[in-house]
Parts: structure tokens; sequence; C-alpha cells
């Protein structure tokens, strides 16, 4: 009776040791999973929130190039008017694609709005009409443009917002 006893306990504590070792092994392997889906998505932000602001710059320096062609006459040699405009307008069609994508990776309806609210102080550029409504559009596309890359840095994790520290 003794050796079945014996005999039991050790089967029950081997049962005993599989089921916690398979128990914590599934709790690493779901802890890795997560880590792996947040650095993932960490690392998406960063490039899309990235992108998303060097397009608008890139946006901007092509509106503020077709402001001074057609209000200045500042054009390359051989360059036209219409390739000038066209070109902001590609650009600008990069920076909706970004923005697209940008939008598509946060939870934050801010993040979304100043995005968007960036997109339409770049936008803004090419209607000024003489050099006093233009430099306020340049510093209010500067200041847009700025202040999203800000916001975006909040929502990367292991990020720190410079003002905060």
């Amino acid at each position: 009776m003794e050796v079945v006893a014996t005999s039991l306990i050790a089967v029950l504590g081997t049962l005993l040791g599989s089921l916690l070792t398979h128990l914590f092994q599934r709790r690493t392997a779901l802890h890795t999973e997560r880590f792996t889906r947040g650095e993932r998505l960490r690392q998406e932000r960063v490039e899309a929130y990235g992108t998303f602001a060097g397009a608008l710059a890139n946006y901007r320096r092509g509106q503020m190039d077709y402001w001074f062609a057609r209000e200045r006459g500042r054009l390359a040699e051989g360059e036209t008017l219409h390739e000038v405009r066209r070109e902001a307008q590609r650009l600008r069609a990069t920076a909706l694609e970004a923005m697209f994508r940008a939008e598509m990776l946060t939870p934050s309806p801010a993040l979304d709005a100043a995005g968007r609210d960036a997109l339409r102080a770049v936008d803004r550029i090419s209607s000024a009409s003489d050099q006093d409504e233009l430099q306020p559009a340049r510093e209010d596309s500067r200041t847009a443009i700025y202040h999203l890359a800000a916001a975006s840095r909040r929502h990367i994790p292991g990020l720190t917002d410079p003002g905060n520290t």
C-alpha cells in the first residue's frame, strides 16, 4: 500500500509540475506577444508621425515655392508656374496619405485634429495675397507642424515630452 501511495504522490507531483510549467510558459508567451505587439505599434507610430510631420514640412516648402513663383516670378530656369503648382499639389497628396496613415494608428481625436489643423495651416499659405498676409501664414503653419510633432510624442510609449521633464 505504501508503494502505491508513493507512486500516486509521484504521479500527481509530476502532473502538477507539468501543469504549472504549462501555465507559466503560456503566461510568458502571452506577455511576449503583448510586448511584441506594443513595440511594433510604437515603431509604426514613430514612423507614421515622423513621416506626416516631414510631409507637411515638404508641402509647406512647396506652397512657399508656389507663392513666390506666382507673386514674385521666382521660377527656376525652364520651370513654369503650372509645374510649380503641380509639385505643390503632389506634396499635398503625399501629406494627405501620411495623415491618413497616422490617423489609423492613433487613438486620439485631439491628435487627429492637430494634424488636420496643420494641413489647413499649410493650405492657407497659397491664398496669401501679399507679403503681409504671407508672413502670418508662414508662422501659423510652422507653429502647427511643431505642435503636431510635440502632440505626437505623447502617443509614443517610451518618449518623454521635453516640456514635462
